[in-house]
């Protein structure tokens, strides 16, 4: 999608404020929102991220209008806009579905909001073409939405929201029906251009790499409640839970007994580890502590963090499984083997071909690991 400048290129949209305070929402007699508060600031982009029914999408529909809050408030540049009806909002939406009109082609399904706002037709055809021009989709205006391609009308359903020059755009999954290599390209087309316009974005993903890629915070919900938010790097190093840790990809967990002394966490060596003694605290390459940590803890790690070992090698400031090779394939550039760990199986790459049954040890270095009190 390139980036113009020129006399068809839309004015940057001013970014404002979404404050949401308090806000619970049911449908019927179930709670799915409980107590949510959340502030973004003009032009930020925040993702709310989470596995189904996590609340995510209940809390986007209810900022929009379309589901009506039991509790709380949500103010826009700081005026209540909790009972506006949604076309009183000054947001627009791109849906999962784009929800595009088959019958209409390209330039009209852009313009349909501006033509119910009754712009003046000079107006439409200029912010039409404004708009055709930068999502790259010149020369395609006249042909009907089921003639483009999947990334194409992925384009022109958020070309018809930011032609009415919304103060807040709401994104509801809309890249969930690209196939993968599209998916990549368009998210970084879709975050350039929120960056260029200035306009306040909130993106409802389930998928945590397009959150990581998009967002400035990041917002996790489970079960109606916000449990972390923060920006990229910090919600995936420093998960504040075993849950976030979980979805954010360190799924590998080890249940292990250790002791905090003089800045360090001593592991003691068990059945299927070696003693370990790794740095602690607020320094660089020091494990990830949440809760007391001192006795039983359950240690979360990324499989692509993990090394192999052979022998008694240990390298330095890393913990140390020891098992066999279970399994083992091929997946290109690299060998994937499947690590028998006493009951337990960890999945870890290697660049060196390896023998099924091989005794290797599962190297973890201390900033892999995030251990968590019961």
């Amino acid at each position: 999608m390139p980036q113009r400048d020129g006399e068809n290129t839309p004015s940057a949209m001013t970014g404002v404020s979404l404050e949401v305070r308090g806000v619970s929402a049911s449908y019927g007699e179930v709670r799915v929102l409980q107590d949510i508060s959340l502030t973004i600031a003009p032009g930020e982009f925040v993702a709310l991220l989470g596995s189904s029914g996590c609340g995510k999408t209940t809390l986007l529909r209810s900022i929009s209008g379309f589901v009506p809050v039991d509790d709380g408030q949500i103010l826009l540049a700081g005026q209540d806009i909790t009972n506006r009806p949604p076309d009183k909002r000054n947001m627009a939406m791109v849906f999962q579905s784009y929800a595009l009109w088959p019958h209409m082609t390209a330039a009209q399904n852009i313009g349909y909001g501006l033509r119910l706002r009754r712009v003046p037709q000079a107006d439409l055809k200029r912010r039409v073409a404004a708009m055709l021009d930068l999502l790259g989709l010149e020369g395609l205006g006249e042909r009907k939405v089921t003639q483009l391609s999947g990334g194409q009308r992925q384009r022109v359903a958020l070309g018809r929201a930011l032609a009415i020059e919304p103060q807040i755009l709401l994104l509801d999954e809309p890249l969930s029906n690209l196939d993968a290599r599209i998916r990549q390209t368009v998210r970084h087309e879709i975050k350039a251009l929120q960056e260029q316009l200035g306009i306040t974005a909130v993106h409802v993903t389930h998928d945590r790499e397009e959150a990581m890629v998009m967002a400035d915070r990041i917002v996790i919900l489970d079960a109606g409640h916000i449990v972390q938010v923060g920006a990229p790097e910090e919600v995936y190093n420093r998960p504040a839970s075993p849950f976030i840790a979980a979805f954010m990809g360190a799924d590998n967990v080890v249940d292990f007994t250790v002791e905090r002394a003089n800045g360090r966490v001593r592991i003691p060596a068990a059945e299927h580890n070696d003693e370990a003694f790794l740095p602690a605290g607020d320094v660089s390459g020091a494990v990830h502590l949440v809760g007391d940590c001192n006795g039983p803890v359950q240690a979360h790690f990324r499989g692509e963090a993990a090394g192999l070992v052979s022998g008694e090698e240990i390298p330095p400031d890393s913990l140390v499984l020891r098992g066999r090779i279970s399994q083992s394939s091929y997946p290109g550039g690299f060998y994937r083997y499947a690590i028998q760990v006493g009951a337990q199986q960890f999945m870890v790459d290697d660049p060196r071909p390896l023998s099924v049954g091989a005794a290797v040890g599962i190297s973890l270095p201390a900033a892999s690991l995030h251990l968590y009190s019961p």
